[in-house]
């Protein structure tokens, strides 16, 4: 049992090692701000629906599709790459040797999940493929329904985004996300900072919830088609009474969002 625990500690040193090394943080960096970029795409086809127009999803896959299709989008596609895979190790580090909390750890290893998906999706997209992130969320539905007990994972699934969209609301409301920032020379996170962190995180957090009542509304009818990722829940909005005001509001938000993801760039604490 002393050998595995020595294992263990070394282990973790091993990996405090390379997540402190400075070119993965800079590349880390990069992560953060590929999120900004794939959220400025959102907004940007989330507000030409709104109007109207907008013949990309809107959701991470409409996203990838129209960075290709933008000039040196190809080679930013790789760089969005290599910044996802190094947030999602990042994070991974954090899990097995950052805080000594048990929920951080947990939370450090959803991340590593997320930002992993994230890096495969745009490598698929780099390397010339495409992904329907609707389908895909449909995909994921009917598995599930098909499942023992199926209504009930979906509902719960359903469930678990919804309290991601409120935590993201709490998040962008209390102004919590400041703790994720650093400052240097004893300065402050300015102003346009804080009010595109407190927006983006806002408006991201009301998209997810509508994405969870997609979930819930596809366990309700046991249809998986109900659930149709983040385009659906934007395009449902905008079906809405003064859906064309709720949708723009939504868009801004997720602009501000990427704003904001390009200052975390810059400012988070690795």
């Amino acid at each position: 049992m002393n050998d595995v625990q020595r294992l263990g500690r070394e282990a973790a040193r091993t990996a405090s090692k390379v997540g402190n090394h400075p070119w993965l943080e800079r590349l880390a960096r990069i992560g953060f701000a590929a999120s900004g970029l794939i959220h400025l795409f959102i907004g940007w086809i989330a507000v030409q629906v709104a109007l109207g127009g907008g013949s990309e999803n809107a959701d991470q896959g409409g996203a990838l599709e129209a960075l290709r299709g933008a000039p040196l989008g190809g080679l930013l596609l790789w760089v969005c790459v290599v910044g996802f895979f190094a947030l999602a190790l990042w994070q991974a580090i954090e899990a097995v040797a950052g805080s000594d909390e048990a929920k951080d750890r947990v939370k450090a290893a959803g991340k590593a999940v997320l930002y992993g998906a994230l890096g495969a999706t745009t490598l698929t997209f780099a390397m010339g493929g495409s992904k329907d992130s609707g389908a895909s969320s449909a995909d994921l539905t009917a598995t599930l329904m098909a499942a023992p007990l199926g209504r009930i994972l979906v509902g719960a699934v359903g469930l678990g985004v919804i309290g991601a969209g409120a935590y993201h609301v709490y998040k962008g409301w209390a102004k919590k996300f400041r703790e994720d920032l650093v400052t240097t020379g004893g300065g402050s996170i300015g102003r346009g900072v804080e009010i595109s962190g407190m927006v983006g995180y806002i408006a991201k957090g009301v998209a997810l919830t509508v994405v969870g009542g997609l979930f819930l509304l596809a366990a309700a009818q046991a249809d998986p088609e109900e659930s149709t990722g983040l385009d659906g829940a934007l395009r449902t909005l905008a079906q809405q009474p003064m859906g064309t005001v709720l949708l723009l509001a939504v868009a801004l938000g997720l602009i501000l969002y990427g704003v904001y993801s390009f200052a975390r760039a810059r400012h988070a604490k690795l």
